[in-house]
């Protein structure tokens, strides 16, 4: 595991190929951004490829009004012919372990990847989704189920599941 400046740039490069590989209906250059400037977890294979990844950035969310910092997890995949391996759980596990740096981990995840999620405690957060606006949220019903949360830590137990939760805009999916 290392900070993005501290990744080989060949792991990097890998990695990147891995995204476009394990999602061919899609992985754009906006996707890979929005898992740079965080944690990197990767597993490689004896020829140094990357076969699995992830990647934790900080952002801030609202939950109803309150600001929380957030663990956002991005750029999970493992490469095709290498799941069910327990490459990903590697992965997870890596990122999971720093959930006490934040006050919630959070993650967007493809109808694919749900029960891997919820096999590892991920819960869908029950209020709905949305994007914050200077001077107004615009709501994010498709997203609604898809946006998972860990409840790991203490200050799990204080935030109100059902209140809206809402992002930040950024290039790309919001979400």
């Amino acid at each position: 595991m290392a900070t993005t400046g501290d990744v080989p740039a060949a792991v990097l490069v890998s990695a990147r190929e891995l995204m476009v590989e394990a999602f061919p209906e899609g992985f754009t250059d906006h996707d890979w951004e929005h898992a740079l400037g965080g944690l990197h977890a990767w597993v490689e294979d004896p020829v140094r490829v990357v076969v699995a990844h992830g990647a934790l950035v900080r952002r801030r969310l609202w939950v109803g009004e309150e600001q929380v910092g957030a663990g956002y997890v991005e750029a999970v995949a493992v490469r095709p012919d290498r799941r069910r391996e327990g490459l990903g759980a590697a992965v997870m596990t890596a990122l999971e372990d720093r959930a006490p740096a934040y006050d919630l981990l959070v993650l967007g995840s493809s109808d694919e990847g749900l029960p891997f999620y919820a096999s590892r405690g991920w819960v869908p957060w029950r209020g709905p989704t949305g994007v914050r606006h200077p001077g107004r949220d615009v709501a994010t019903p498709e997203e609604d189920g898809a946006v998972l949360v860990l409840p790991l830590t203490r200050r799990w137990r204080e935030l109100d599941l059902e209140a809206p939760l809402r992002c930040e805009p950024r290039a790309g999916d919001d979400w």
